[in-house]
């Protein structure tokens, strides 16, 4: 991406527990892939193939809860010829929160080793 400007205009400074689907993970993946690089819808849409539909509300839950931060291309509209965008940045309290979350979902759905049993005594 180019080197514009941003304008940060969330005001969340805590976190709340989230739990974490499959399909929020997908997009915390590319959130996590560079903490420090804002990311726009358009581009969130493409990189994790979900409609706007799926992910706006979710990038809104996601900034709700204090993982996100969204803000805005330092632009002139005028001379870009367009609006300033909205972007979204991970929060640096939620890249270890993210991280943890994903690895235990990760874990979650490994599948079992073959021939195992599990303690309760039913097939792996």
């Amino acid at each position: 991406m180019n080197n514009i400007g941003y304008v940060d205009v969330s005001h969340s400074t805590s976190m709340k527990d989230l739990d974490i689907t499959p399909r929020m993970a997908t997009v915390l993946k590319v959130f996590l892939e560079e903490p420090d690089q804002p990311r726009f819808g358009f581009e969130l849409m493409k990189l994790t193939e979900m409609a706007g539909g799926s992910l706006y509300p979710m990038l809104a839950r996601l900034e709700g809860a204090g993982w996100l931060s969204r803000g805005r291309e330092d632009i002139d509209p005028h001379a870009a010829g367009r609006p300033a965008r909205t972007n979204y940045t991970i929060t640096g309290i939620a890249v270890t929160a993210a991280r943890i979350q994903l690895a235990a979902l990760s874990e979650q759905f490994r599948p079992p080793l073959p021939g195992r049993m599990r303690p309760e005594g039913g097939p792996a």
